[in-house]
């Protein structure tokens, strides 16, 4: 799907293939912008606020989370009437909003069978109520050491739609036993899969697959997105996410002190700034791009035109000088041709050039196709020790910081570091591996110690501030998994940053672009083929069209 949608009461496509994951919709009621992301204890934190500080009983809680489940689904799968609805249920609150949301099924024509994966003596509280009312209800119920596995591998099989409220955030340890047959009887079901909160099997603070997962074609979690749903095997086992509104007070939410937060167009609203009639090029910011190297050239003409497609007034590309005809095609761009290595790539004498050519620049762009020379990689971190205009290193850029973070002690300007995994992880001296277990503590350790925004780049491309503030963007696709891609988020970043945007806005505006760009050439070019020079033609509709696309 190419846009964002709000929760409308529209229509959604009735199946997509199981791992699938598309934008997220949240209730048109949200709770202000940004929409905050949290942990597992920061979910229980707010329930528990929510009923002592603001008077809201527990059970109107899980009552308002079946009724938006219910209306959810019947948005996306209508009718109801007819359809036959498996619910596989845990004993906690989990499984109680699966029960309660089986009455109101069965009230809009549902037909409805619960199977219950706990006894019923071990079923508490607030859930022991939905249980109670169903069951006074007349309403069929099966439960675990009195039905046969058998059979409910026919009902999962015959069934319209699977409801999956077998465990939720609280989950931290591997599933076993009955929990891990069921989940497996679900996934070979071949049916329609429903997660609430979260696929049962996923941890809500890691995504981590907790020994097997459910693996849903959408997932309905309850008033606040988790950060499993935008990491690791949360992210593939997901399928849609949609947020259910549990009617919790706007001021509970500003007064939780969330850190994690998801961009949406609101929040960027008036970035970039509407134009005066009497603008003009030097009013728009004179970008300096330092990058490309013999066999790299491509790196410095992509960063160069996404700045300007960014609306950079002007923009000067720094190049080791065999290349500068290389850049005849890019017309609108300037150039600066400098000394060079044996090898290709800038030679440190470039540095006086460089830090003269700083006169009338606004912000810098360093690292695309810079190559790993060490000369050229001591010119990098000189660069950063005297630079003072605000300066985005990526590529070739981080590799020379990894080397040295001692350097960043000696930045003079603000500074924005745009990893991907794998330089992330050369930055901590670990592999990719490690870093995608954990990217959001470990983006906000790293900008919060050496004072510094991050820009970690992957699905769901998150920024981490020194204030252990972060952002998570949720445009782009997989068709974006290209050469060049990160060399426009860059130039993008990079031109932002020169029209006098702050880091935090040069970032945020960035990434949510350059991945709604992506999203406008997937919508018309497919992800398969789909490479950076696409991606770059269309920003400026992305920003044209930004609030569009919520």
């Amino acid at each position: 799907m190419l846009m964002v949608t709000y929760f409308n009461g529209a229509q959604f496509p009735a199946r997509t293939p199981h791992g699938k994951a598309d934008k997220i919709g949240f209730q048109a009621k949200g709770y202000g912008v940004p929409m905050k992301i949290v942990t597992a204890e920061e979910m229980k934190r707010l329930d528990r606020r929510a009923t002592s500080d603001f008077g809201i009983p527990s059970l109107l809680l899980m009552e308002n989370a079946a009724r938006g489940l219910v209306d959810q689904i019947e948005a996306a799968y209508a009718p109801l009437r007819g359809k036959k609805f498996v619910i596989l249920a845990g004993r906690g609150n989990n499984g109680g909003d699966g029960l309660a949301a089986a009455r109101h099924l069965r009230s809009r024509g549902g037909e409805v069978r619960i199977y219950l994966l706990s006894p019923v003596e071990k079923i508490t509280g607030d859930a022991k109520t939905s249980l109670d009312i169903w069951l006074q209800s007349g309403g069929p119920l099966a439960v675990i050491g009195s039905f046969k596995w058998t059979r409910l591998a026919e009902d999962l099989s015959e069934s319209d739609l699977i409801i999956d409220a077998l465990l939720g955030t609280g989950l931290s340890h591997p599933v076993e036993g009955d929990y891990a047959r069921a989940i497996d009887s679900i996934n070979r079901s071949g049916r329609i899969v429903i997660a609430v909160d979260l696929p049962s099997g996923i941890s809500a603070d890691t995504g981590e697959k907790l020994g097997t997962a459910v693996r849903a074609d959408m997932t309905l979690t309850m008033a606040l997105p988790k950060r499993g749903h935008f990491v690791q095997a949360g992210l593939e086992h997901r399928g849609k996410l949609r947020v259910v509104d549990l009617g919790f007070p706007p001021a509970l939410i500003e007064s939780a002190n969330l850190k994690v937060a998801l961009i949406t167009a609101a929040m960027l609203e008036g970035l970039p700034p509407r134009r005066a009639k009497g603008i003009h090029k030097g009013t728009l910011g004179h970008l300096l791009v330092v990058a490309g190297s013999v066999g790299k050239r491509g790196a410095a003409q992509m960063t160069g035109l996404a700045a300007m497609r960014s609306g950079a007034g002007r923009v000067t590309i720094a190049l080791p000088q065999s290349l500068d005809p290389s850049l005849a095609s890019l017309m609108e761009a300037m150039s600066l041709p400098l000394p060079e290595t044996a090898e290709g790539t800038l030679a440190l004498e470039s540095e006086k050039l460089l830090l003269t050519a700083l006169e009338g620049k606004n912000a810098v762009a360093i690292g695309p196709g810079l190559s790993q020379n060490s000369e050229t990689q001591r010119l990098v971190r000189n660069l950063i020790a005297e630079v003072r205009l605000p300066m985005v290193v990526d590529a070739d850029g981080i590799h020379a910081v990894a080397a040295d973070l001692s350097i960043l002690k000696k930045k003079r300007g603000p500074l924005i570091l745009t990893p991907h995994p794998g330089e992330m992880g050369r930055l901590l001296g670990k592999g990719a591996d490690f870093v995608q277990k954990d990217r959001f503590n470990l983006a906000a350790d790293f900008a919060e110690k050496w004072e510094v925004f991050v820009v970690l780049k992957g699905a769901h491309t998150l920024i981490a501030a020194p204030d252990r503030s972060l952002w998570v963007n949720h445009t782009g696709n997989p068709g974006m998994a290209t050469a060049g891609i990160g060399d426009a988020l860059t130039g993008m970043i990079g031109g932002f940053l020169a029209q006098g945007m702050n880091p935090k806005e040069a970032a945020t505006l960035g990434i949510y672009l350059h991945g709604l760009a992506g999203d406008l050439a997937a919508a018309e070019r497919g992800e398969a083929g789909l490479i950076t020079s696409d991606l770059i033609g269309k920003i400026p509709q992305a920003i044209l069209n930004k609030n569009k696309y919520k």
